[in-house]
């Protein structure tokens, strides 16, 4: 049986699709861009910020599951310009424990929802 997530501390789906999905001990979390949930905005200033609010959104999403960012198995992230491999991953690291950080790919696109620069989803694991 699945189970719908949602947290008003992320951003409301732009489109048919539901912020989480949790099937059993699995919380699937869609793709997340830079929206401010609180104005609706996008965060783009430079890939720093955008990258923040993106994990922020998560990790809400993750939050309201009753999990943690310590039980993401896995993320895939999207990213506009593999030139920004290395900013995104230095914010991205910043949520994870090194030594037990999730699964990952990272994969350059040629768009994404709203022309934004990084969008990335989680898998978790939920206790």
């Amino acid at each position: 049986m699945k189970k719908i997530i949602e947290s008003k501390n992320a951003p409301a789906p732009v489109g048919p699709y539901s912020q989480a999905v949790q099937v059993a001990n699995l919380l699937f979390v869609s793709g997340q861009i830079a929206i401010d949930p609180g104005s609706g905005t996008l965060v783009t200033t430079d890939i720093e910020s955008e990258t923040k609010q993106v994990m922020t959104n998560l990790q809400a999403i993750i939050e309201a599951a009753g999990a943690t960012m310590q039980d993401v198995v896995k993320c895939s992230v999207f990213v506009k310009d593999m030139h920004l491999y290395a900013r995104i991953n230095d914010v991205y690291a910043t949520y994870f424990d090194e030594k037990t950080a999730p699964a990952r790919e990272l994969v350059e696109v040629a768009n994404l929802p709203k022309f934004v620069n990084v969008e990335i989803s989680a898998i978790v694991q939920i206790a």
